[in-house]
């Protein structure tokens, strides 16, 4: 096993922020929506329950730092500060809440199984649009009714099918790792 040292967990939360960053760039536009269908939020996911919640929140700030800071980690390569406070912006803030539940779930292994993954992971979906969806209403003068109609519900089959990939590959990928300390 691999001693925990700062500078391990420091390459392992650049490398959560580089996974969310290279999702980022799996990105589908809807048409009517300032929002883009992407797979950040699976990268956020997996990394917080990969990670922890320390380090997996860790990586989605960093994630958003990086990309404040120039580097094309947004979606379709977008970067700045510009992105965050735009009418996107929530959704990527709503990664920190999301990986911190996830990692805090997982720590108590709740990510070892598909039956409780699945659950776990659509709630982590779901906490992004819980911060994302207000966020866009206020930033782009919506109603309720239109924020949910242009930043929810065209992304709620995409989100499922996130948490359903996540939900299978990360049980099956602890099993690997069990199975092989054993």
């Amino acid at each position: 096993m691999v001693a925990r040292t700062r500078v391990h967990d420091a390459a392992l939360v650049l490398a959560g922020a580089l996974l969310t960053a290279l999702l980022a760039q799996v990105s589908l536009s809807v048409p009517g929506s300032p929002v883009p269908i992407t797979g950040q939020s699976l990268g956020v996911i997996v990394t917080a329950a990969a990670l922890g919640p320390r380090r997996g929140t860790a990586a989605q700030v960093l994630y958003l730092l990086l990309g404040a800071a120039g580097l094309p980690f947004y979606s379709d390569g977008a970067s700045g500060v510009g992105r965050i406070l735009g009418a996107t912006g929530g959704y990527l803030v709503g990664f920190i809440p999301a990986a911190l539940f996830v990692g805090l779930a997982a720590r108590r292994g709740l990510d070892r199984r598909p039956w409780s993954a699945l659950p776990l992971f659509i709630v982590g979906q779901l906490l992004v649009f819980v911060v994302g969806v207000p966020w866009l209403a206020i930033v782009a003068r919506l109603d309720l009714a239109k924020a949910l109609g242009v930043g929810l519900w065209p992304f709620l089959p995409g989100g499922l099918l996130k948490a359903a990939i996540a939900g299978t590959l990360l049980p099956l990928a602890w099993r690997l790792v069990a199975s092989r300390e054993a």
